[in-house]
Formats: structure tokens, sequence, C-alpha cells
């Protein structure tokens, strides 16, 4: 077929546009800085302008009311509380204080957010006025690797930042691209400050659960001078902490005729394991039975055997112990120079690094969710099934045990590099440049997991009557033998008993980077009326690799502990299997798992190469990682223009603007799509336009009370993984194809805001906010009939005489629905209560959503399931207590989330994935020895609150299960004492 070669023209056009235009704005300042010197000398920059440096916890609050008060949009802010100083730690668990933002955590830390029910994907994130994006990876059960939209903010340290912006309606001027909200991060800038600032922290923080003492800093330098005319900033922050998790997990629950499958029990006794009586097994091959019970494949049960085969048993039962050794880096610099009154030059610098290297350990039941001579040869006794057809508990015999070791280097680095040329030309007209590019790589270079087995275990059982705290007990291997004695496990080769030992190498990594050049003009036509107008060229790079093990095929991802190359890896290893383990106790369990650390250095598996001890060599191609390798590049051009308005009417101030912004997205993606012996490199391009008009008011019809009303259209881009024509398989037999869709749409909505706003002094506030947003669609999976040629594909390539239809499974647009809701807000100092109770203070929001889904529970349903919007949860509340006085000042802050739905059909025949509400306690202590000395205390996750998912069911053999457990962990307190020092 014919490979289109990617679109690189408008990159090339926006690096020139940058260097031009910094040429152009260095020789103007150099211009203007030659006459300054030449001309009499005025007043010093200090004296024009007007900087406030806030300090206290109440300082903050009162600004950022200030600035939420003069916004014409629908805006909440937080500022820092000092000179380098953010409220909080995380950047997600500041923002969670915003009334409608929820944040889900990882690890104990805030890392992802939720704008109003509509997840991160629905949001974009700004950082010092550009777009950017940084994403990391995390244990499976929590997303594992982020190859979407949805902004990390646990890679940044917060006090890198001075304030945090959440826009929760659009006007013409602010980027597309949001349904959620736009989130700008601002980063200090030394003309943030009067003159020569300094400042920083050290701090030692402690886990709970780690028990572990690690230290934590940040720097902060900036100075201005040429009489405050020229200024330079650096900051830096650093840290370590090391977060272990004990969980456990199912993976999935299934029954005999759920999706994959794996047949029936072999054998069941109802006297206590004295007896068994034969199930007559299904005829597909390995004992897999057809998905439709009643079918010639699956011989005909009644009773007691009927009973069992149908009921939902855990997929993969274990236990999961994580320890993850995080380090976190971040430094930005900023320069400025104001080489006269009308011009500002502005450049910013950032660089932020976040490792997380992970080892995790599990103990499971591996055969659970094996054919052959897996569940179809294992027998059951002691068991109950519950009234939702649930097999909650029970023995057996035949069960093959596996003991595994994964690790995963990850990191994940981001640089950000904007250039801001702000010119006064005339007392009406100014114009806005700024161009810059951010690229964030997250990189995975070793994912090896290792596993030993044990075949055909006796007396293994589970018990889930308790679903977040199971209890198991491995029983004997056959030589008699306890998990935790070397001779119950072995290296295995061979699939005679069950499956191979595990030799799993999957490197892989996601860089997403972004390029942006704009220029925004603003002319005061009058008083009353300001005109404004802009033009912005983004280009945004997504580049996802993957790769996996490979040994004698190419084209066959190979993760078995086989003989190829050489057998001597697997002879040593049973050769002295203690001396390859390590003992750990997970769940009170104690148990060996494969020593990676001594494996590595015994057999170097990471040389991505054969030697003495075996094949390690990896591809891309392999039909397994095609799916991880994908590439697209979106160029955005827009164009706005929009008329601010204010004035009075009556005795009522207004002020407002409207306008209209034109967009077009040009999209060129690349991706394989291929079967087990060959793989197709397809390349797509397709352009879209959109135009979105926007509106704000607000209108002060008494002293105070605000009312605001805005209205958009607006839209979200699908994630460039979806996009991209990749991703899965082709059948040329059964014509079908699997893949991502590059014509998908955008997410579009019309949306409406209203807001009532009281401010009765400077340091209160109390609203409340309406909002109604219509989802013209939503993005689900679909199995549909397409022409080959509608899919980008050439017949001749995949052996085809003609231009035939293939049965496609892909993202679609499906039916979206209304999404609506309403916010309460009041921030209150208590200066009314007598004594020292006078120096308190409350924040307080709640937050209610509303929005139902049509959803297709699988790729081929023909009817749909209602349920809420996934990531919305319907209520959601924030509280602060503070207490600020002249020395002593203090805070506790409780979060609270409604349980929600985080992933539709995620396999096993199950309807969704969600999490189960959380409730989340931080406490933070300060001490003020002077005005430069201050010591403080500070407790995150206090109530060691669990990460607790779920999976449903509602299957046509009668499975009604909403709540069998998924995954349940906690990541224990974290706590920090340090001072801090400013000058």
């Amino acid at each position: 077929m014919k490979i289109n070669k990617p679109h690189g023209i408008a990159m090339s056009k926006i690096l020139c546009q940058s260097i031009s235009l910094g040429a152009m704005t260095a020789l103007l300042a150099g211009t203007s800085v030659f006459a300054q010197e030449t001309a009499a000398p005025g007043p010093a920059v200090e004296d024009q302008e007007t900087v406030v440096v806030v300090t206290g916890f109440r300082g903050s609050l009162q600004t950022a009311i200030n600035e939420k008060r003069r916004s014409t949009d629908m805006v909440d802010v937080i500022k820092s509380e000092d000179i380098g100083q953010f409220p909080d730690l995380n950047l997600a668990e500041s923002l969670q204080r915003i009334p409608g933002v929820s944040i889900d955590r990882d690890g104990g830390e805030g890392k992802q957010i939720t704008v109003r029910g509509l997840n991160s994907e629905f949001s974009r994130t700004r950082l010092n006025g550009l777009e950017a994006l940084a994403t990391t990876g995390s244990k499976d059960s929590s997303g594992g690797t982020n190859r979407g939209r949805g902004f990390d903010f646990n890679v940044f340290a917060a006090d890198l930042f001075n304030s945090l912006t959440v826009r929760k309606s659009l006007s013409a001027e602010i980027e597309e691209g949001s349904l959620g909200a736009t989130v700008d991060l601002q980063t200090a800038r030394p003309f943030d400050y009067k003159g020569f600032t300094m400042a920083g922290s050290l701090q030692a923080g402690y886990n709970d659960a780690a028990r572990k003492t690690e230290p934590r800093g940040t720097f902060m330098i900036s100075n201005r001078w040429a009489g405050g005319r020229l200024g330079a900033l650096l900051s830096v922050a650093y840290g370590t902490r090391t977060v272990i998790e004990d969980s456990t997990n199912t993976t999935r629950w299934e029954n005999a005729y759920a999706v994959s499958n794996v047949g029936r029990f072999e054998k069941y006794s109802i006297d206590g394991g004295n007896t068994f009586i034969n199930i007559p097994q299904c005829t597909g091959s390995g004992g897999v039975c057809n998905t439709t019970e009643v079918n010639a494949q699956n011989p005909t049960l009644t009773g007691e055997a009927q009973k069992l085969v149908r009921a939902e048993h855990p997929r993969i039962p274990r236990y999961n112990h994580f320890e993850t050794a995080q380090k976190r880096l971040g430094v930005t610099g900023s320069f400025q120079m104001r080489p006269n009154e009308n011009t500002l030059v502005t450049l910013d610098g950032m660089f932020a690094e976040f490792g997380a290297n992970r080892d995790e350990w599990e103990i499971e039941a591996i055969s659970f969710s094996r054919s052959n001579q897996g569940l179809p040869k294992t027998d059951v006794y002691n068991y109950s099934i519950d009234s939702e057809g649930t097999l909650v508990k029970g023995s057996f015999n035949d069960v093959d045990i596996r003991a595994e070791h994964r690790y995963d280097e990850l990191t994940t680095t981001f640089t950000q590099l904007n250039l801001t040329w702000d010119q006064t030309w005339s007392d009406r007209l100014s114009t806005k440049v700024l161009i810059g590019s951010s690229k964030s790589r997250q990189d995975n270079p070793e994912q090896t997991t290792f596993t030993f087995e044990s075949y055909n275990v006796a007396g293994y059982s589970y018990d889930y009557t308790d679903m977040t705290h199971p209890v198991f007990d491995y029983g004997k291997s056959k030589s008699g033998c306890t998990t935790d004695q070397a001779c119950y496990w072995t290296y295995s080769t061979s699939t005679a008993n069950g499956d191979q030992s595990l030799i799993r190498i999957r490197p892989q990594s996601v860089t997403n980077a972004f390029s942006t050049a704009k220029i925004d003009l603003k002319y005061e036509i009058n008083d009353h009326l300001t005109f404004k107008g802009g033009y912005a060229s983004k280009s945004y790079d997504f580049n996802s690799t993957e790769y996996g093990r490979y040994t004698t095929a190419p084209l066959t991802r190979d993760e078995n502990a086989t003989t190829a190359g050489s057998s001597l890896l697997a002879s040593t290893i049973n050769g002295n299997i203690a001396g390859f383990s390590q003992s750990v106790t997970v769940g009170g369990n104690t148990y060996l798992i494969p020593n990676l650390n001594v494996i590595r250095d015994t057999f170097n598996y990471d040389c991505r190469c054969t030697n003495s001890y075996g094949t390690f060599t990896v591809n891309n191609t392999n039909s397994s990682s095609r799916s991880g390798n994908r590439i697209a590049q979106e160029i955005d051009k827009a164009a706005f223009v929009q008329l601010d308005f204010k004035g009075d009417l009556g005795s009522m101030p207004y002020r407002g603007n409207i306008g209209t912004r034109e967009v077009e997205t040009n999209l060129t993606a690349t991706g394989y799509v291929g079967g087990s012996t060959r793989s197709i490199l397809t390349t797509v391009k397709r352009r879209y336009k959109d135009s979105l008009p926007a509106m704000n008011v607000m209108i002060e019809p008494l002293e105070n009370l605000y009312l605001r009303f805005a209205a958009a259209k607006t839209m979200a881009r699908p994630t460039l993984l979806s996009l991209t024509p990749g991703g899965g398989s082709i059948n040329t037999t059964a014509k079908t194809i699997t893949t991502g869709n590059p014509y998908l749409e955008p997410t579009r909505a019309d949306t409406m805001d209203f807001s009532v706003e009281w401010y009765p002094d400077k340091d209160t506030l109390v609203t409340l906010g309406l909002f109604n947003k219509k989802l013209h669609s939503y993005i689900q999976t679909r199995a549909q009939s397409f022409k080959l040629s509608e899919l980008g594909y050439t017949p001749a390539d995949l052996g085809e005489t003609s231009d035939v239809s293939y049965l496609v499974t892909t993202p679609v647009n499906t039916a979206g629905g209304n999404l609506k809701g309403y916010e309460f807000n009041i921030q209150k100092p208590f200066t009314f209560l007598p004594g020292f109770l006078s120096r308190t203070g409350g924040i307080f929001n709640y937050t209610h959503v509303e929005s139902k889904i049509q959803y297709y529970t699988s790729a081929t349903a023909t009817t749909t399931t209602q349920a809420d919007l996934l990531g919305l949860s319907p209520d959601a509340w924030n509280a602060t207590l503070y207490y600020e006085g002249k020395a002593l000042s203090g805070r506790v802050a409780v979060s609270y989330r409604d349980g929600y739905l985080s992933q539709l059909a995620p396999g096993s025949s199950a309807d969704f994935w969600g999490k189960h509400e959380t409730m989340n306690v931080d406490a933070q202590i300060t001490y003020k020895v002077n005005n430069n000395l201050t010591f403080i205390l500070e407790g995150i996750n206090l109530s060691n609150e669990p990460d607790n998912r779920y999976i449903s069911y509602n299957t046509a053999q009668g499975n009604t299960a909403q709540n069998l457990l998924y995954d349940y962990g906690t990541s224990g307190r974290q706590y920090y004492l340090g001072l801090r020092y400013k000058y």
C-alpha cells in the first residue's frame, strides 16, 4: 500500500517563526535599552509597578478571591502563601480545594483531576501560557502507561509555581480543546518581587508504610538590576520518597461462558472433598466453551454442576506488593527585561525529572485463567456461591501457583522554553507574542518479569467473604513443600503441566511534544469597548513505542522460558532455586520470588542479544508489541476575534466579552496493523474545522453581588492513541480488523454556566454556580463493517482482489448526553469569634453532577446500558479549617469524592471497572520563629485512605454482582518535618 510521509512542514514553519520573532524581539529590546541609556533617567520600574508579596494561608486566599472577582470569565485561583511556598506539596492536591475539581491519587499522591464530572482527558493544562502535557507510568490497576491527553500533576513539585488558575468558562481568546476546564500553571518570575529575594526549605519526609526517612528541599533566588529593568530568577526543588503498597487483586472475574473463558472445572465435591463428580467438558480448543451457553460446543448441565460453572470466580486471585523509589527534581528559570515602559520581554525555562522505579511482587493462582492444563484440570470442594452468582470461597486441587517479580525503571523528563513579548504601541493598541515548545518523555527502558511455578498444588483455597481482605492458603506442592521453600518452586520451560515460566521483557516509551507560536492584539476602541484578535499555530507530536522479546520468529513475541538459543539459563536456575530467589512476606504469607538483581547480574538478560544463556532480543514489529507503536502529529491553526465591553446599566456595573474562535485541525497518524505473520505500516491524513463562539457576561445588581453567565461551543479532541490506524490485528480469513480510528470526531458540546457570587469583604466569598453541558457525542468501541479503502488500506496489500468489506472493531462516535450540576463555595475567616478563635477560618465547597450515557458493554452489543459518565463522581466536597496566629499557624483539609466508573468493558464479559468513594485528610502546622525562619510539620493522606476498585457484571447466566473486588491497597501516611528560611 502507499505510505504517506508524516507531515513536518508546519513544524518547520513554527521553528522559523520562533527564531525570527526571537531575533526581532532582541533587536527591538537592544534598541530600546540603548535609547533609554541616552535619555534622561526616569522613575525606577519598582515605582511604576505594584508588586504584592502575599504571606500566609489567609493572605493567599485573599489574593485569590480578588483575582476571581476581577475576572470576566468564570475562574478559580490558588496563590502561593509566601515566596516559593505553595499551600500544598502536590499541585493536584491544591487543585482539589477548588469547587468542582476532584483528584485521583496514585500511591497516596494526587495525580490527575476531574472537573465537573469530566475526567482528565477533557481538560487542558497550560504552563506559563502554553499548552503542555506531562505523563507518567503507574501500576496496571491504576491505568499503567499514560498514552492519553490527561496531565499527570505529580511530575512537578508545587513549590515551583506561584499560582494556579482553573478556567471553567471559555472565551474566544482562550485556546480550544477543553470541555472540563483549562488549567493555567504559572511559575515565579523576577518581576513578581521588588528586588533581591531568596528563600529555601529543607525537610525530612517519613512514610509509615515504607518506614524510611528521606530528604526534600527547595531553593529560590531572584534579583533585579538596572533600576529594576532587568531581572533573573532561579528555583530548584528536589525530593525522594519511597512508596510501599500492599494490595490484593483479581484482574477480573469470569465464568465458563465469559469472553475469553478458559472452560469448566473438571470435578466438584459436595461432601468436603471425599468424593468428586465429573463435569462434562466443553469441546472447544483446550476445553474452552462457546460464549453462548446453549451451544453444541457446550455439553448441557443441570443442577449443582450448572450452578458451579455459571458462577463468577476470580480470574487471577493474588496478593501484590509494590515498592516504588521516587525521585523528583524540578528547575525553573526566568529572565525579564523592560527596556522601556512599553516593552516587556520574558524568557521562561523549565526542567523536571520524575523517576519512579518500581519492584512488584505477586503470588497468584494462575491456572484459574488458563485453559488446557489449567482450570479444566481443577477440582473444587468446600465452596460457597452467593445469591449474585459469585463463587465467594472454595478449596481446590490441581491448581498452578505462580510467584512473580516485575521491575519497572520509570522516568519522566519534561522540558519547556517560552519567549513572551508584551508591547504597548500606543494608549490604545498593544500586542503579545508568545513562542515556545515543550517536551515530555516518559521512558520505561526496563520492564522485566520473571516467574517461578508450582504445578498441581493440592489444598489451595481462597475466601472472599470480606472482599477487601481475602484469605488465601497455597496448600502444598506435589513434593510436599510450602511456598517459603525452594522445593515448592520450579523454573519451567515445559507446557506439559501448565504455563511455562516467563521472561517478559517489554521496554517502552511515550513522547508528547508541543511547539506553539501565537500573537494576540488588543485595541481599546473607547472607554467601554475593546477589540481583541489573534492567531495561533500549534504542533502536537505523539510518539509511542513498545518492544517485546522474540526468539526464533521475529513477528511473534515470545515471553516464555523456552530453551531457544540455550537451555543453560533454565538449568542453572533450577539447579539452585534458593540462590536465585528472595523471601518476601505479603498479606501474612511468606513465599519465594525470583531475585531479579541476581538473575540480571548472572545472565545479562537486558543485553538485547543472544548470549550463552539464551535469547533476549527485542523488536517493536512483533504481533503483540505493534499495538504500542504509534505516531501522530496534530497541527492546529486558530484565529479569534473578541469584543470586550463594560459599562453601567443604570446603577449596575457590567462587563463581558463575546467572540468566536475558528479552528482547523490537521492530523497525520501512523500505526502498525497486522496478524502474526505480517504487519502493515499505515498512515492516514485528515482535516476538520470548528467554529467556537463564546460569551461571558457579569453584572453587579447590588454592591459586591455579582451575577455571571457564560455560553460557548466547545470541543475536546480524541486521544492521539485512539486516532492512530493501528493497535490491533488483521484476519484475512475471517475478514476482521482491530484498529484505531483516524476519522474520530472530537467530543463537541454546547455549554452554559450561571453563578451568583457575593463578596461581603476582602476575605469572604460565597458562590453558587449552575452548569449544563450538552455532549453531542461520546467515544466507544464498536464492531462495524467498512470497505478497506475507507480505512486507508490498499486491498492488494491484504491479498484481496477487490475492495471488500471487513468487520472492524474500532473506537467510534456514539450518542452523547447531558451533563448538569451545581457548585456551592464559601470562604470565611471567623473574625466574629472571641479570643484566639477569631484567628480561625474555613473553606467549604460542594459539587453535585449528573450525566448518563448509553453504553455498549461489548463491541458487538446491540443494546445499551445506561450509567454515569466515566470518571464522574455524583457528589464531592472539600473542607478546610485553618488557624493563623502571629507565630503559630495550622490547617486541616478533608476531601471527599463519591465512587465513579473508570473503564467500560474491561474484559471477561464485565460491564465496568470502578473506584469506590474516598476521603483524604491532610494537615499542616507552621511556627514562625521570626520574619526569616519558620518551622513546618505536614501530614498527607493521614487517613491512609485505601485505593479500592471494583468490577461489575450483568451476564446472561444471572451474574448480577456490582461490587466484586478488582484491587484494594493502601500506601501509608506521609509526614514532613523541616524548616524554611527566606531573605
